[in-house]
């Protein structure tokens, strides 16, 4: 278990003290932005890769407690959360972003907030949240605790430092996007800042996100050796 809590601490840790911090700002004022994008995505990789191992080493441990039940009410439950994560990646990741990767000059696109954009500023990251925070519900272990707890801590404030970052780097025309936008879902629609346009997101992107669910929900045990339906 002690692997597990130092694999996802270091993955949590280099998103969140460096990538999202004035640290990331030193780096590539030294050795450039493109060098820094190579190592940092290769160390993720090794991290994810390291997380990966050491939750499948977990999992079998005997000091994997069980420290609650799973009731087929859960797993029907967690099917539903599912597909709204899994509508929030896939749209997040289809959708012109200045939040994202490489993507801050999206903001000078005029009418970049639309779609998604009305809801949250982060879709993606918001999705991993939610796709997180399903599989607490039906993974009761202390493994899955510390897997899926890290992922969800990274999904959510994650979002508040790649706000500080894009606000050092942007400035004024991030403060005006951050003033249409809201970080957490459908607060900016409730305030009255936005509106909700479905319609604007793409209902194409409504049916891939469809199909990647099914695809995972059918595939769960050949893909991660578990089933996800009930």
């Amino acid at each position: 278990m002690t692997n597990l809590i130092a694999a996802a601490a270091f993955f949590v840790l280099i998103h969140l003290l460096i990538s999202g911090t004035r640290v990331r700002d030193a780096l590539t004022g030294r050795i450039g932005d493109g060098p820094y994008m190579g190592l940092f995505s290769l160390t993720s990789a090794a991290g994810l890769v390291w997380l990966g191992f050491a939750f499948a080493a977990a999992r079998s441990a005997p000091d994997n407690d069980v420290l609650w039940g799973v009731s087929t009410g859960t797993r029907h439950l967690q099917l539903l959360i599912q597909l709204v994560a899994v509508t929030f990646i896939v749209v997040g990741l289809t959708t012109p972003n200045p939040t994202s990767v490489r993507q801050e000059g999206a903001l000078d696109r005029p009418g970049l907030v639309r779609g998604m954009l009305r809801v949250t500023r982060h879709p993606f990251l918001w999705g991993v949240a939610i796709w997180a925070l399903g599989h607490l519900l039906v993974n009761g272990d202390a493994a899955s605790l510390i897997l899926f707890g890290s992922m969800l801590a990274l999904g959510l404030f994650g979002t508040a430092s790649i706000d500080a970052k894009r606000r050092r780097k942007l400035g004024t025309k991030w403060d005006a996007f951050a003033a249409q936008t809201s970080n957490v879902p459908f607060l900016a629609i409730a305030q009255g800042r936005q509106r909700l346009s479905l319609g604007e997101i793409g209902w194409w992107r409504f049916a891939v996100a469809i199909l990647v669910w099914a695809a995972l929900a059918f595939g769960h045990p050949w893909l991660f050796g578990v089933p996800a339906l009930p």
